[in-house]
């Protein structure tokens, strides 16, 4: 666990980081992207955060992976590449600088440590977990293929690197039902995602998709009847949900579809109001890009993802604490199962 009071104490020797107008009025270009949902006082507090850590970035030769649930000032301010799971996943092989930092939960940088070995990967909070992820573990995906001989195990990357290891192939909630479809077995084992895989199931009635019994705390609080509830209050709403909700949540929606999926909807579509059923760092971070959009209706926070904060980001490049390392001989089974997600997209995308 971080020491907040050492860490603070340490930063303060080295960088001025009290709240500035005039590094905020530097910064204004950053800002703009934010400033619908990130009040002024705020940004003056954020900016001289920001301004430090992208100046590290360059002294470390560094570059910033940010998930689409990070905060607006993470996600605008110092992020290098934004997106999805498959999107980090894909640009995680692309990254020339020598260091990463994974600003998300802890599975991630280790996918990033998966694809890059040689590389430093940094996550600046080591107790950024995921309950998803702890639902499963290498003897669970042991347990399924005792009970479904022959079958293909398709985990999500929402997973460890000794579940991708004992995988075949990777998943995310973007290419999911593609890459289940794609398998040759008329059964496929998907985890440890059970709300995902009867939702692909839907979608891919020609396989026989079983799973594990694990969810998504954000997700998994979310009811069909918040929706019905909702719709009558506004109708015209337009309700959009991550595919990590339940069926009859998923049904009650007006479209469906991983972080990016539901960007590239919204962007497309642009409703006058719109509903994300998801993590509340998502109509956040795109509400600047779309002011035509009145984003409305509740959210659920992810307390791992929030435990990602500026200023851990700094302390992170600042000592270069909290490297993620991964067993080699893990990584490589673990880098088979996640190259096959890239390669199989790429072709399904080709």
């Amino acid at each position: 666990m971080l020491d907040q009071i050492a860490l603070r104490a340490e930063l303060a020797d080295h960088y001025d980081l009290a709240p500035s107008t005039e590094i905020a009025s530097a910064n204004a270009d950053l800002y703009a992207r934010m400033e619908r949902v990130v009040s002024p006082p705020d940004w003056a507090i954020f900016a001289p955060y920001v301004a430090a850590i992208n100046r590290l970035k360059k002294e470390r030769d560094a570059v910033i992976l940010a998930h689409n649930y990070m905060t607006p000032e993470i996600y605008h301010g110092i992020a290098d590449v934004v997106g999805d799971s498959l999107q980090l996943a894909i640009e995680a092989t692309k990254v020339e600088a020598q260091v990463i930092v994974q600003c998300g939960v802890h599975f991630m940088a280790e996918t990033s440590k998966i694809l890059n070995p040689a590389k430093t990967v940094l996550i600046p909070d080591m107790e950024a977990g995921c309950s998803l992820a702890e639902s499963i573990t290498a003897e669970g995906i042991a347990e399924m293929r005792r009970q479904y001989p022959g079958a293909p195990v398709v985990s999500y990357v929402n997973t460890t690197a000794e579940v991708k290891a004992a995988s075949d192939i990777c998943c995310t909630s973007s290419n999911a039902a593609q890459i289940v479809a794609a398998q040759e077995s008329d059964t496929v084992i998907m985890t440890p995602d059970k709300y995902l895989a009867q939702n692909v199931a839907k979608q891919v009635p020609q396989k026989r998709v079983v799973w594990w019994d694990g969810a998504c705390i954000v997700h998994e609080r979310f009811t069909a009847q918040d929706l019905r509830d909702f719709r009558s209050y506004s109708p015209d709403t337009r309700i959009i949900a991550h595919p990590e909700c339940p069926p009859d949540v998923v049904a009650e929606a007006d479209f469906s579809g991983s972080t990016s999926g539901i960007i590239d909807y919204v962007t497309r579509e642009r409703p006058g109001k719109a509903m994300l059923v998801t993590e509340c760092s998502m109509a956040s971070n795109i509400s600047d890009a779309l002011p035509e959009v009145d984003f409305v209706g509740p959210c659920n926070m992810c307390p791992y993802m929030k435990k990602i904060t500026l200023e851990k980001v700094l302390w992170s490049l600042h000592s270069m604490e909290g490297a993620v390392e991964v067993d080699e001989a893990v990584a490589a089974r673990a880098r088979v199962a996640v190259q096959r997600m890239i390669d199989l997209s790429a072709r399904l995308a080709g």
